[in-house]
């Protein structure tokens, strides 16, 4: 597992704003986005608070930053949890906030909250409450101190999961008792667009116009290569204050899309840290004045889509002899890959078109080293009898909790008859 280290002071991001607000964000505009650390000793012992007024670059007095810095803790035992959760649309975040008194150490121990389901698509008018469970506590990286960030997800005044509530069945297949025997790890790799704000175009390209063909973008360096590195180093940051386990972070083939890798986590805790790290990555983008994309598929044409490659592997594939494991998991995914398709993330079909490192939305395929198949394993892997694989279908937008829990679901409690695992492996080549 990625080991996760903490920064030991709290960090906050500034924006300067650019003396036209109606202009959209340039490459140029990136040397006003800074990170500070926060190098204020203890705190004063007067109960006043001390604003300070700060002019900006376009006038306007900004007199909010010391109070968004405050240190509660010498006034008081109280607290801040951000309650989060997943909007009707099953991608949007929606988030509030409540004071919480006593010091917590496990999600149980917070009180369960509701909130308006009529306006997030999720209840009528006229039954509009929706109960929040908390689920997983992750560091506020926004609000510094004891604050903390709190996943939930979301049930009737009954008890029932309500339908966009996808963490509940993923929850079901991980607490099963072969699963949990196999010790599932999961290595997410999350591609997404930065936009400008008011023409929604990609950061870096000229508004209405493209910036030269694909090749010199990925992993790059440089103002004509590289465009929101900051909002991307910025983004880590956060992650690894708050406790999520990102283990990595690069630039991608399209210029102005980024990928950051999530894991290994194990079962469920893939998608409370995916879910977390995208409502960080929101808040930074907030900040930053520009637009978050998932789509999988934001400009066509000669361009790569985003997807969320998901790195998967059991114990026994891991093991001594674990190649033949992975070898019976693709032949389970090959027999399933309409379910998988239709799960893995809306506007797939844009994305999934057998170019710019896809397969065929329409065919399973799996390959060594292959960028072009449904299924990747490592040369590593195939070196070593034993490691994982890479399923690449899934889209930028899916629900991890969907994704994760299908896997695990199909590698290791589905029973495929023998007939069809006969058909399906002389179809894929494969001697298990």
């Amino acid at each position: 597992m990625a080991q996760i280290l903490a920064p030991s002071s709290q960090w906050q991001m500034r924006i300067a704003r650019n003396s036209a607000p109606a202009s959209p964000m340039t490459a140029k505009m990136w040397s006003s986005l800074v990170l500070k650390q926060n190098k204020k000793g203890t705190a004063k012992s007067s109960a006043k608070f001390r604003v300070l007024a700060v002019k900006s670059e376009n006038g306007t007095i900004n007199r909010m930053e010391d109070l968004l810095n405050l240190d509660l803790t010498p006034y008081t035992d109280s607290f801040i949890a951000e309650y989060i959760w997943i909007g009707g649309s099953g991608i949007d975040l929606r988030s509030k906030s409540r004071t919480i008194s006593k010091p917590i150490e496990h999600p149980s121990e917070l009180p369960k909250w509701n909130y308006d389901g009529s306006s997030t698509g999720q209840a009528p008018g006229e039954d509009s409450e929706v109960i929040l469970y908390p689920q997983a506590i992750f560091k506020d990286p926004f609000r510094g101190g004891n604050n903390i960030l709190v996943m939930c997800d979301t049930y009737t005044p009954q008890g029932e999961p309500i339908p966009t509530n996808k963490r509940h069945r993923a929850a079901e297949i991980f607490s099963n008792k072969k699963v949990v025997d196999e010790v599932p790890w999961f290595g997410i790799e999350q591609e997404y667009t930065l936009l400008q704000t008011n023409v929604k175009w990609p950061l870096g390209w000229p508004v209405g116009g493209y910036p030269g063909p694909q090749g010199p973008y990925y992993c790059a360096a440089g103002a004509d290569k590289s465009f929101g590195r900051d909002i991307s180093d910025a983004h880590y940051k956060a992650c690894l204050y708050a406790g999520v386990n990102v283990s990595g972070t690069n630039g991608e083939v399209m210029p102005g899309q980024w990928e950051y890798q999530v894991g290994p986590s194990v079962g469920i805790d893939a998608g409370d840290h995916i879910w977390i790290s995208r409502y960080i990555l929101e808040r930074i983008t907030e900040q930053a004045g520009v637009v978050l994309s998932l789509d999988p598929k934001p400009i066509e044409g000669d361009w790569n889509g985003a997807g969320c490659h998901t790195n998967y592997s059991t114990k026994t594939m891991r093991e001594e002899g674990g190649y033949e494991a992975i070898k019976k998991a693709i032949l389970n995914l090959s027999l399933r890959h309409k379910e998988h398709i239709s799960a893995y993330g809306e506007g797939n079909e844009r994305r999934l078109t057998g170019k710019h490192e896809t397969a065929s939305i329409d065919t399973f395929s799996w390959g060594v080293a292959n960028r072009g198949c449904s299924i990747r394993v490592g040369r590593e892997t195939e070196k070593q009898g034993k490691g994982y694989l890479e399923d690449r279908r899934p889209a930028s937008n899916m629900d991890p909790y969907v994704v994760t829990g299908l896997l695990a679901e199909t590698t290791i409690l589905y029973e495929p008859s023998l007939e069809a695992e006969a058909l399906a492996a002389q179809k894929l080549s494969l001697n298990v």
